[in-house]
Protein backbone atom coordinates (compact mmCIF):
# COMPACT_ATOMS: atom_id res chain seq x y z
CA UNK A 1 0.00 0.00 0.00
CA UNK A 2 1.23 2.89 -1.27
CA UNK A 3 1.02 5.89 1.52
CA UNK A 4 -0.72 9.43 0.13
CA UNK A 5 2.58 11.37 1.20
CA UNK A 6 4.51 9.25 -1.28
CA UNK A 7 1.42 9.68 -3.65
CA UNK A 8 2.33 13.61 -3.39
CA UNK A 9 5.83 12.55 -4.07
CA UNK A 10 5.12 10.80 -7.26
CA UNK A 11 2.58 13.42 -8.23
CA UNK A 12 5.30 15.80 -7.56
CA UNK A 13 8.13 13.94 -10.08
CA UNK A 14 5.33 13.15 -12.65
CA UNK A 15 5.21 16.96 -12.80
CA UNK A 16 8.53 17.68 -13.28
CA UNK A 17 8.98 15.37 -15.93
CA UNK A 18 6.21 16.38 -17.83
CA UNK A 19 8.07 20.17 -17.53
CA UNK A 20 11.02 18.66 -18.67
CA UNK A 21 9.89 16.63 -21.23
CA UNK A 22 7.76 19.83 -23.00
CA UNK A 23 10.79 21.84 -22.45
CA UNK A 24 13.00 19.40 -24.20
CA UNK A 25 11.19 19.09 -27.20
CA UNK A 26 10.89 22.87 -27.59
CA UNK A 27 14.72 23.50 -27.86
CA UNK A 28 14.87 20.57 -29.66
CA UNK A 29 12.51 21.84 -32.34
CA UNK A 30 13.70 25.29 -31.91
CA UNK A 31 17.36 23.99 -32.90
CA UNK A 32 16.39 21.86 -35.72
CA UNK A 33 14.80 25.01 -37.37
CA UNK A 34 17.41 26.95 -36.72
CA UNK A 35 19.75 24.85 -38.00
CA UNK A 36 17.77 24.65 -41.46
CA UNK A 37 19.63 27.75 -41.90
CA UNK A 38 23.36 26.89 -41.09
CA UNK A 39 26.11 26.76 -43.16
CA UNK A 40 26.54 23.46 -44.29
CA UNK A 41 29.94 23.94 -46.33
CA UNK A 42 31.80 21.83 -43.91
CA UNK A 43 30.06 19.33 -45.52
CA UNK A 44 32.92 18.64 -48.19
CA UNK A 45 34.58 17.49 -45.53
CA UNK A 46 32.03 14.78 -44.39
CA UNK A 47 31.95 13.67 -48.10
CA UNK A 48 35.96 13.23 -48.00
CA UNK A 49 35.51 10.84 -45.74
CA UNK A 50 32.66 9.23 -47.05
CA UNK A 51 29.67 10.64 -45.62
CA UNK A 52 26.58 11.13 -47.59
CA UNK A 53 25.24 15.17 -46.82
CA UNK A 54 21.86 13.19 -45.98
CA UNK A 55 23.89 11.60 -43.35
CA UNK A 56 26.33 14.83 -42.33
CA UNK A 57 22.80 16.40 -41.98
CA UNK A 58 21.28 13.30 -39.89
CA UNK A 59 24.83 13.19 -37.67
CA UNK A 60 24.47 17.32 -36.65
CA UNK A 61 21.32 17.02 -35.82
CA UNK A 62 21.40 14.14 -33.66
CA UNK A 63 24.48 15.70 -32.17
CA UNK A 64 22.33 18.80 -31.21
CA UNK A 65 19.77 16.54 -30.00
CA UNK A 66 21.88 14.25 -27.70
CA UNK A 67 23.30 17.03 -26.27
CA UNK A 68 20.05 18.71 -24.81
CA UNK A 69 19.01 15.20 -23.94
CA UNK A 70 22.04 14.82 -21.88
CA UNK A 71 21.73 18.17 -19.76
CA UNK A 72 17.82 17.86 -19.33
CA UNK A 73 18.50 14.10 -18.18
CA UNK A 74 20.97 15.29 -15.54
CA UNK A 75 19.05 18.02 -14.46
CA UNK A 76 15.43 16.33 -14.26
CA UNK A 77 17.07 13.12 -11.80
CA UNK A 78 19.14 15.73 -9.78
CA UNK A 79 16.13 17.46 -9.18
CA UNK A 80 13.98 14.57 -8.90
CA UNK A 81 16.14 12.75 -6.34
CA UNK A 82 15.86 16.19 -4.79
CA UNK A 83 12.20 16.32 -4.18
CA UNK A 84 12.65 12.70 -2.58
CA UNK A 85 14.74 14.28 -0.18
CA UNK A 86 12.61 17.46 0.87
CA UNK A 87 9.70 14.70 1.24
CA UNK A 88 11.95 13.24 4.29
CA UNK A 89 14.45 16.33 5.23
CA UNK A 90 11.70 19.23 4.94
CA UNK A 91 15.27 21.60 5.69
CA UNK A 92 17.33 20.07 3.06
CA UNK A 93 18.19 22.02 0.20
CA UNK A 94 21.53 23.11 -1.77
CA UNK A 95 24.28 25.24 -0.29
CA UNK A 96 27.42 26.85 -1.54
CA UNK A 97 30.54 26.40 0.44
CA UNK A 98 33.97 28.74 -0.24
CA UNK A 99 37.18 26.74 -1.89
CA UNK A 100 39.36 26.74 0.89
CA UNK A 101 41.72 25.44 -1.02
CA UNK A 102 42.54 27.26 -4.10
CA UNK A 103 41.46 30.09 -6.19
CA UNK A 104 38.88 28.59 -8.32
CA UNK A 105 36.14 28.32 -8.92
CA UNK A 106 35.41 30.90 -5.24
CA UNK A 107 32.75 28.60 -3.98
CA UNK A 108 31.41 25.04 -4.92
CA UNK A 109 27.91 23.50 -4.95
CA UNK A 110 26.18 21.36 -2.40
CA UNK A 111 23.60 19.60 -4.84
CA UNK A 112 21.54 18.50 -1.17
CA UNK A 113 22.37 19.37 2.22
CA UNK A 114 20.87 17.03 4.64
CA UNK A 115 23.37 18.28 7.86
CA UNK A 116 26.37 16.94 8.32
CA UNK A 117 25.68 14.87 4.77
CA UNK A 118 26.67 17.15 1.96
CA UNK A 119 25.04 14.78 -1.13
CA UNK A 120 26.41 15.23 -4.93
CA UNK A 121 23.43 14.10 -7.12
CA UNK A 122 25.23 13.13 -10.75
CA UNK A 123 22.97 10.80 -13.10
CA UNK A 124 26.19 9.73 -14.76
CA UNK A 125 29.50 10.99 -15.05
CA UNK A 126 32.06 9.46 -18.45
CA UNK A 127 34.34 12.02 -18.27
CA UNK A 128 37.91 10.78 -19.13
CA UNK A 129 40.02 14.10 -18.02
CA UNK A 130 42.42 13.22 -15.71
CA UNK A 131 42.27 16.85 -14.40
CA UNK A 132 38.80 16.36 -13.64
CA UNK A 133 40.53 14.30 -10.41
CA UNK A 134 42.13 16.98 -8.84
CA UNK A 135 38.65 19.02 -9.48
CA UNK A 136 36.74 16.80 -7.45
CA UNK A 137 39.64 16.40 -4.54
CA UNK A 138 39.40 20.11 -3.88
CA UNK A 139 35.94 20.01 -3.55
CA UNK A 140 35.62 17.13 -1.13
CA UNK A 141 38.10 18.67 0.69
CA UNK A 142 36.10 22.06 0.48
CA UNK A 143 33.05 20.50 1.55
CA UNK A 144 34.99 18.59 4.91
CA UNK A 145 36.35 22.23 5.79
CA UNK A 146 33.18 23.71 5.68
CA UNK A 147 32.14 20.83 8.43
CA UNK A 148 30.01 18.63 6.44
CA UNK A 149 30.11 14.48 5.24
CA UNK A 150 30.84 14.69 1.28
CA UNK A 151 28.48 11.66 -0.37
CA UNK A 152 28.60 11.22 -3.86
CA UNK A 153 25.64 9.25 -5.38
CA UNK A 154 25.72 8.73 -9.47
CA UNK A 155 22.97 6.44 -10.63
CA UNK A 156 24.45 5.25 -13.86
CA UNK A 157 28.30 3.68 -13.96
CA UNK A 158 29.98 4.65 -17.21
CA UNK A 159 30.99 2.11 -20.02
CA UNK A 160 34.50 3.45 -21.18
CA UNK A 161 37.58 2.00 -19.22
CA UNK A 162 39.00 4.78 -18.75
CA UNK A 163 36.50 6.95 -17.51
CA UNK A 164 35.77 3.84 -14.98
CA UNK A 165 39.42 4.56 -14.02
CA UNK A 166 38.25 7.77 -12.85
CA UNK A 167 35.04 6.87 -11.27
CA UNK A 168 37.38 4.40 -9.09
CA UNK A 169 39.57 7.34 -8.27
CA UNK A 170 37.25 9.55 -7.04
CA UNK A 171 35.84 6.33 -4.88
CA UNK A 172 38.88 5.80 -3.14
CA UNK A 173 39.13 9.85 -2.68
CA UNK A 174 35.50 9.78 -1.28
CA UNK A 175 36.66 6.70 1.11
CA UNK A 176 39.90 8.30 1.89
CA UNK A 177 37.83 11.31 3.76
CA UNK A 178 35.28 9.27 5.35
CA UNK A 179 32.91 9.90 2.72
CA UNK A 180 30.93 7.22 0.82
CA UNK A 181 29.99 6.96 -2.72
CA UNK A 182 27.31 5.07 -3.92
CA UNK A 183 26.51 4.32 -7.90
CA UNK A 184 24.03 2.26 -9.46
CA UNK A 185 22.08 -0.17 -8.08
CA UNK A 186 23.70 1.39 -4.84
CA UNK A 187 22.68 4.51 -5.26
CA UNK A 188 19.11 3.84 -5.85
CA UNK A 189 18.97 2.34 -3.17
CA UNK A 190 20.73 4.78 -1.33
CA UNK A 191 17.80 7.35 -1.59
CA UNK A 192 15.46 4.84 -1.12
CA UNK A 193 16.68 3.87 2.77
CA UNK A 194 17.38 7.48 3.49
CA UNK A 195 13.64 9.50 2.12
CA UNK A 196 11.20 6.00 1.92
CA UNK A 197 10.64 7.37 -1.49
CA UNK A 198 11.32 4.16 -4.18
CA UNK A 199 12.55 7.02 -6.70
CA UNK A 200 13.78 4.16 -9.13
CA UNK A 201 10.23 2.54 -8.95
CA UNK A 202 8.49 5.58 -9.69
CA UNK A 203 10.53 6.92 -12.73
CA UNK A 204 10.28 3.09 -14.21
CA UNK A 205 6.49 3.66 -13.86
CA UNK A 206 6.38 6.99 -15.56
CA UNK A 207 9.08 5.56 -18.36
CA UNK A 208 6.52 2.72 -19.15
CA UNK A 209 3.61 5.04 -19.46
CA UNK A 210 5.65 7.43 -21.97
CA UNK A 211 6.40 4.81 -24.50
CA UNK A 212 4.28 3.94 -26.93
CA UNK A 213 3.75 0.18 -26.38
CA UNK A 214 4.84 -2.88 -29.53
Amino acid sequence: MIGSSNLNVEQEIRELAAKYAANLKQHVEDRVREMEDDDKSHFLIYQVLGVTDEEGHLIDVYQNKGRFLYKYAGSFLENATKICFKHKFPDSGSLRVPNTRGQRPKTFEIDCLVDPDAIEIKWRDATTDGDHITKEHTRIQAVGDAGYKPIRVMFYYPNRSQAIKIQQALETLYNGVGGEYHFGDAAWKYVQNRTGVDLHGILKKLASENMPSA
